[in-house]
């Protein structure tokens, strides 16, 4: 691996697996690499604090794009203080959730203009992109399902007309964007798990090369 470091992130609806896989993918990259995981909103302390804000059901009131503008101040504190430090460094970076939520959920699932969302993600961000996203598809009915049982958070209360429109949006990023891989979330976690270290490894090398 080069001095850069390699940046990861997971996408998907809400239900998707996406803490599971990063989970898993630690544990297998840990064995012979430095990485650090982080999720999104969150990673530090001024980033958890906006998640506990935009997450909590009873903030029903926030709009689309002051929603956005929060999701942006998380992303722009953790890319600061720890995803640009970390890839200096030479780490592995996999962040669950990134740029692409906010094309996701909203640009498509809120209604937002997407060039004011792409513009807003390369000021949040310093034009930092992964090297590989890995986007993990599901029919929102089977995703809900997935949750039963769980407390859901505002955007999760949105229902399923909402994820609908959010899984559109990633399809179409999936289909635009090289760098977005897509997984079928509904196989089992160890097939789910060894095609996304596939990917992993498959770009880890074609960076070593450059």
């Amino acid at each position: 691996m080069n001095d850069r470091g390699f940046f990861i992130s997971l996408e998907g609806i809400d239900g998707s697996g996406k803490t599971t896989l990063k989970e898993n993918i630690i544990k297998e990259l840990g064995r012979n690499h430095s990485v650090v995981g982080i999720r999104e909103p969150g990673g530090t302390l001024v980033s958890e604090q906006i998640r506990d804000l935009v997450l909590d059901a009873r903030n029903s009131g926030i709009m689309g794009k002051t929603e956005a503008l929060l999701y942006a101040a998380a992303r722009s504190q953790v890319v600061e203080e720890v995803i640009r430090p970390a890839l200096n460094r030479g780490q592995i970076v996999i962040a669950d959730r990134y740029m692409d939520s906010t094309i996701a959920y909203q640009g498509y699932g809120r209604g937002l203009d997407l060039q004011f969302l792409f513009d807003l993600n390369r000021i949040c961000t310093g034009g930092l992109y992964p090297d590989v996203t890995l986007y993990l598809d599901i029919d929102p009915l089977e995703a809900y399902c997935r949750r039963q049982g769980e407390v859901q958070d505002r955007l999760e209360q949105e229902g399923l007309e909402f994820q609908a429109r959010v899984r559109g949006g990633y399809l179409v990023l999936a289909a635009s964007e090289p760098r977005i891989k897509q997984l079928d979330a509904t196989q089992g976690r160890q097939q789910i798990l060894d095609q996304a270290l596939d990917l992993i490894n498959t770009g880890l090398l074609s960076r070593n090369r450059n």
